[in-house]
């Protein structure tokens, strides 16, 4: 029978274009995969060989430049053959001495694994600490990737939807992600091959070998979705000119945004809405038609909620209670605006009270009674008092004038 023909290294140049094609698939580097293998099949081969973690006997060598695959196991050369004689760690003289003739007792020389040996071995061991090896490698490398879009707005392509849970499967950077439905917009249908912004906000920054459950957590509802929608739409917010000091959201019906202009020549409201209304369209198209009211921020707390309270104009706003843990308020509107104020199912006056961080309660101008607007004393401990030094009393001001101006940004 004719011997099949075959080409040194034929065997192994499939593993290496195989290789590289799954690390132009995966966007890993060949070098990493290539040093999971070699991981994988020594730690199958002293398992087999029955060699400790701790034992430098088996030597794997992947060179993926030169396409070079060998494996071997140092072997202490030895006299002759006597009752401890341990074939996996020990050879002859004599035999040793024909792969290198200037070998002597006592030395180490480098006894090649027989191929078929090895594939053996590798077929039945190291194929699951291969796979452990790359999925390891995988979560490595989207760990660092997602590390760099933490608390970003990212586009996804939709490549999968469940028809009974409506779970989504997105692809952000040819990545898997899942987008639950409690994630996504009430009322949007998400459709294969629609192209859709996310908000990612779980992420491991710092990657654990081992972990299994590695998982990048984005959402379509997150409030913070609404500021990167307009950064990416508004340059004056992208470069800092106008800020977006608050944001308050009921996902698929409403969103308020308080924002404030660092330049005095700047509209930050008209920077928001654009020329015919051109920018806040752009955004509202993206969350599919959810209204977004922009108003201005203010650091006088009774401004900012007369405004946070827009389209309703209010008479008059009185802090009721100005404790920083229990911060809350009396709006005056007039009676024809108590509706506006409070809006449907009370949701303009629970979204005003989310971006400025204050309970407000909305009252009409003819049932206001004088008792609505008796004031809750500040508590001592927000107070300076006499014996407070002046380190101290410097201290305490600073952080109420920060609770003061920092609550609304804060509030959820």
């Amino acid at each position: 029978m004719a011997k099949r023909k075959t080409t040194k290294g034929e065997d192994y140049g499939n593993l290496f274009d195989n290789l590289e094609k799954l690390a132009e698939e995966k966007g890993i580097s060949v070098d990493i995969l290539a040093e999971k293998i070699r991981s994988a099949i020594e730690r199958s081969l002293k398992t087999n060989l029955h060699f400790g973690d701790d034992e430098d006997y088996v030597v794997v060598d992947i060179d993926v430049k030169n396409r070079r695959f060998d494996v071997a196991v140092l072997k202490e050369v030895i006299e002759v053959v006597d009752t401890l004689y341990e074939p996996e760690k020990e050879i002859v003289l004599e035999e040793a001495r024909k792969i290198d003739p200037t070998l002597e007792v006592g030395d180490h020389v480098r006894c090649p694994i027989d191929t078929k040996m090895f594939k053996r071995i590798a077929a039945k061991n190291a194929k699951d600490l291969i796979r452990q090896g790359f999925s390891t490698a995988e979560r490595q490398r989207l760990s660092e990737i997602w590390g760099q879009y933490q608390d970003e707005a990212v586009s996804a392509v939709v490549t999968k939807v469940e028809p009974k849970t409506g779970f989504a499967t997105l692809e952000i950077n040819h990545n898997e992600v899942m987008l639950p439905r409690a994630e996504q917009i009430p009322g949007e249908t998400l459709e294969v091959g629609q192209v859709v912004k996310v908000y990612i906000s779980g992420v491991s920054k710092e990657f654990k070998e081992g972990e299994k459950n590695q998982t990048l957590k984005v959402s379509r509802t997150d409030k913070w979705l609404i500021k990167r929608l307009f950064e990416l739409e508004c340059p004056e917010i992208y470069d800092g000119t106008v800020e977006i000091k608050a944001v308050s959201r009921a996902p698929g019906s409403r969103s308020k945004i308080a924002v404030w202009s660092n330049d005095p020549n700047v509209d930050a409201l008209g920077a928001c809405i654009g020329p015919q209304k051109s920018r806040i369209n752009a955004v509202t198209k993206e969350i599919k038609g959810e209204k977004v009211d922009v108003v201005l921020y203010s650091e006088d707390p009774e401004e900012f909620i007369k405004q946070a309270l827009k389209p309703a104009e209010v008479s008059k706003v009185v802090i009721t209670n100005p404790n920083p843990d229990k911060r809350a308020c009396k709006a005056v509107v007039p009676d024809n605006q108590l509706s506006l104020a409070i809006g449907n199912k009370g949701q303009n006056a629970w979204l005003a009270a989310k971006l400025t961080g204050y309970k407000i309660d909305i009252k009409a101008e003819s049932t206001v009674t004088p008792e609505d607007f008796e004031v809750v004393p500040l508590d001592p401990k927000y107070l300076n008092t006499e014996e407070d030094n002046t380190e101290s009393a410097e201290t305490a001001e600073t952080a109420e004038s920060t609770e003061t101006v920092e609550a609304p940004a804060n509030a959820e």
